[in-house]
C-alpha cells in the first residue's frame, strides 16, 4: 500500500507511536501495528523493526575512491584555464595540447610525462569538477532581468542543444547591468551579442534597458557586423520580449527566439562573453549618466581578428 505521507511526517508518527507500542500487550500491538502500516505504507516486518528500534540510524555505506588527479595536475589545469580567460571546458579541452606546449616553452609550466598525460586525457566533466572550487571564488554580478510576459507564446524557445548553425549571423544577445551592489536608480548597460558559428562578439553601451534603446543598438550592430544579422536569441527579459522588438525582427527578416526561463545555460555563448569580455574590462562597479557612457562606436573591444576567418564560412 502506498502512503501519501512525507518522510518527515512518517518519522513524527513513528516517534509518537513507538513508546506506546513497546509498552502495549500483544493484542494491542497488533492493532497499533496495523494502523501504522496503513498510515505509512511500510512493509510489516520493516514497521515492526522501526517500532522496536526507532532511534536506530540507517547504515550508511561509504566508498572511498583514491584521487586520480594530484595537486600538480589540478594546478596546471587551473593555470591553463586562467590563461584562456576562464573559457568553458567545452572549448578549453580541445586547446589544452596547444596551451600546455606554449606554457612549457615559455617557462610558465613544468610537468612530468605522467602529469602531462593525465592533463591532456582529461574529460570535460572531470575538468568542470576540478575547476568548480575556483569558479565559486569568482565575483558575480547582480541579475537585473525582469521577465517579460508579452508574446512569450509567440516567440519560440531555443535551447543550447539546438544550436547547429555553421553560417555566421545567428547571435545570442544579453544585457549586462553596471549597477554595482544595488539595482535601484538608473545606470548603464552593455548589450552583448555573440555569433554562434564564429564567436564574433559586439558590445554596445546603453543608457537604459528600454526597448527603444535595444532596437537602436541592434541597428548599430548591424552596421558594425561584417556579415548580415540573420537571427537573435535572448533571455525572457522585458527589454527583449516586447511587441516593438518582435515587429522589428519580423520586418527585417531576423529570426527571433528565446531561452527557457531560469535556464541561463540556454544562452551559454553570450553568458561566457559577458564574463570574459564585459566583466574583465569594465568590472563590477556602478556607472551612471552620459559621462560614464563611452562615446566610441563600441563600448568594448570586439572580436575583430575573426574577420579573416569569415570567408571560410561563406
Amino acid at each position: 500500500m502506498r502512503s501519501h505521507l512525507r518522510y518527515q511526517s512518517k518519522r513524527e508518527l513513528l516517534w509518537q507511536i513507538a513508546p506506546r507500542y513497546r509498552e502495549a500487550s500483544a493484542p494491542i500491538k497488533e492493532v497499533i501495528l496495523d494502523e501504522f502500516v496503513a498510515a505509512t505504507g511500510y512493509a510489516r516486518k520493516y514497521a515492526i523493526r522501526l517500532l522496536n528500534h526507532p532511534t536506530e540510524q540507517k547504515r550508511i555505506i561509504t566508498r572511498t575512491r583514491p584521487a586520480h588527479y594530484g595537486p600538480e595536475v589540478q594546478n596546471a589545469l587551473h593555470l591553463t584555464w586562467t590563461v584562456a580567460n576562464h573559457i568553458c571546458t567545452k572549448r578549453l579541452i580541445p586547446f589544452l595540447p596547444t596551451l600546455v606546449e606554449s606554457l612549457e616553452r615559455h617557462g610558465h609550466l613544468a610537468l612530468n610525462e605522467e602529469c602531462r598525460s593525465q592533463l591532456l586525457s582529461m574529460s570535460r566533466a572531470t575538468a568542470d569538477r576540478l575547476l568548480k572550487p575556483y569558479r565559486k571564488q569568482e565575483r558575480q554580478g547582480i541579475s537585473t532581468t525582469r521577465a517579460g510576459t508579452l508574446l512569450k507564446k509567440q516567440i519560440p524557445i531555443r535551447t543550447f542543444q539546438d544550436w547547429n548553425e555553421a553560417k555566421p549571423g545567428f547571435m545570442e544577445a544579453d544585457l549586462v547591468a553596471h549597477c554595482g551592489t544595488q539595482v535601484e536608480g538608473s545606470y548603464l548597460f552593455t548589450l552583448t551579442l555573440t555569433d554562434i558559428a564564429t564567436g564574433w562578439t559586439e558590445c554596445l553601451p546603453l543608457l537604459g534597458r528600454g526597448q527603444e534603446a535595444v532596437i537602436a543598438a541592434l541597428k548599430r550592430v548591424r552596421q558594425l557586423l561584417p556579415f548580415p544579422l540573420l537571427g537573435i536569441d535572448t533571455d525572457n527579459g522585458g527589454e527583449f520580449i516586447n511587441m516593438e522588438l518582435a515587429t522589428y525582427c519580423e520586418q527585417e527578416h531576423i529570426t527571433f527566439t528565446r531561452g527557457r526561463p531560469r535556464k541561463s545555460n540556454d544562452q551559454c555563448y553570450v553568458e561566457q562573453k559577458n564574463g570574459q569580455i564585459v566583466r574583465q574590462v569594465v568590472g563590477y562597479d556602478r556607472f551612471e549618466g552620459k559621462l560614464a557612457s563611452p562615446t566610441t562606436d563600441r563600448a568594448l573591444p570586439s572580436t575583430a581578428p575573426l574577420r579573416q576567418l569569415l570567408p571560410a564560412f561563406e
